[in-house]
């Protein structure tokens, strides 16, 4: 059994300096036990709006201060940090970065040469609606550090709780998984269904729907 990555960052974006530096100090605590677990990456997700402000551009220049105070650390454990890129609709309040296009131009901008083998990871909920997925998913080639699968209900009724089973929804998940393993990911496929309907189940019954989903529907 192996860590495919730990899940997921404290928020970076803070109205006081002060509040961003222990959230720095907890994200480097965190890439200590993703060391420990031998983790695959350390997830990354971000952080919408600071409190109180409407400024995007401040709060994306606020992650990409604290991902880059990290790097050395990453680099030192030997745990890579991947950025996940969430649906634009969480923006204000869980991640300022919305795009795989501008999760990889933070990581040329931050690792240009790959010194510190900072990534992506490519969750499908997040990322299907986008029509410049495919070339970025080539462009990201080695970066891609994670893949993850659910499928996009419709309607949905939450934009975190509410993610479907591969099959139930109208994510083409073969064909973005096709794309991520011609760029060269050969890692594992995380099913991340975070849904009360399906934590309410029995559990042996899930785990059985899961790996038939992922066998067919993937």
């Amino acid at each position: 059994m192996s860590v495919s990555g730990l899940c997921r960052s404290t928020y970076y974006t803070a109205p006081t300096l002060a509040e961003r530096k222990l959230a720095i100090d907890d994200n480097r605590r965190a890439l200590d036990d993703a060391a420990v677990l031998n983790a695959a990456c350390y997830m990354q997700v971000v952080g919408g709006l600071p409190t109180g402000t409407k400024d995007l551009y401040e709060a994306r220049e606020q992650v990409k201060q604290g991902i880059r105070q990290l790097l050395p650390h990453s680099k030192d454990v030997g745990v890579p940090i991947a950025l996940e890129p969430l649906h634009p609709m969480t923006a204000a309040d869980r991640s300022c970065l919305c795009t795989l296009r501008q999760a990889l131009d933070w990581c040329d901008e931050l690792d240009p040469d790959g010194e510190f083998g900072l990534g992506v990871a490519v969750d499908v909920y997040h990322v299907w609606w986008d029509p410049d997925l495919a070339s970025q998913i080539l462009r990201a080639g080695k970066r891609i550090l994670a893949f993850h699968v659910s499928d996009w209900l419709v309607p949905t009724t939450d934009l975190v709780n509410d993610r479907g089973m591969p099959g139930d929804g109208v994510i083409n998940i073969p064909s973005i998984r096709r794309l991520v393993e011609n760029a060269g990911f050969n890692g594992a496929i995380e099913l991340e269904i975070f849904s009360p309907y399906w934590w309410q189940k029995d559990i042996n019954s899930t785990l059985d729907i899961s790996v038939d989903r992922i066998a067919h529907y993937c």
